[in-house]
């Protein structure tokens, strides 16, 4: 990948990295349930909803959090846009719609399949990578 397209990816991974900070400083000092929500049963439903919507969106963003480090780590060490499992260069139009892409289009495709067809269905995303396509 060509130093100025890797450094369109940091640009736009900083951005993003400073966008989610910045939301989890609202969030943050909108949390917590107020007395006057709470007033009957219909008012504490649905304060409760909305907290836990907002749980899941605060765990989203910490999945999200998480892959944008790690695609700065990447290209602070020069490894950004290589696949993971078989360390092709992942093609620039599937970065360019999935910046935190870390397999190429058919490691993908690869491991889709193999979720669709294990026992228990598809992991979990959060529990991060439980091993490589190599090992499976």
């Amino acid at each position: 990948m060509k130093p100025e397209q890797v450094m369109k990816f940091k640009k736009l991974f900083e951005d993003q990295k400073t966008a989610l900070l910045y939301s989890y400083k609202v969030m943050n000092e909108d949390f917590n349930l107020k007395s006057d929500d709470l007033s009957d049963e219909v008012d504490l439903a649905s304060a409760e909803l909305e907290q836990n919507m907002r749980l899941r969106l605060r765990s989203r963003e910490a999945l999200f959090m998480k892959k944008i480090n790690e695609a700065l780590q990447k290209i602070q060490v020069g490894a950004f846009g290589n696949c993971e499992c078989c360390e092709e260069e992942i093609e620039l139009s599937r970065l360019e719609v999935r910046p935190t892409a870390t397999l190429c289009l058919n490691c993908k495709e690869i491991e889709e399949m193999r979720e669709s067809q294990s026992a228990d269905g598809r992991k979990s995303k959060s529990m991060g990578n439980q091993g490589n396509l190599r090992t499976a």
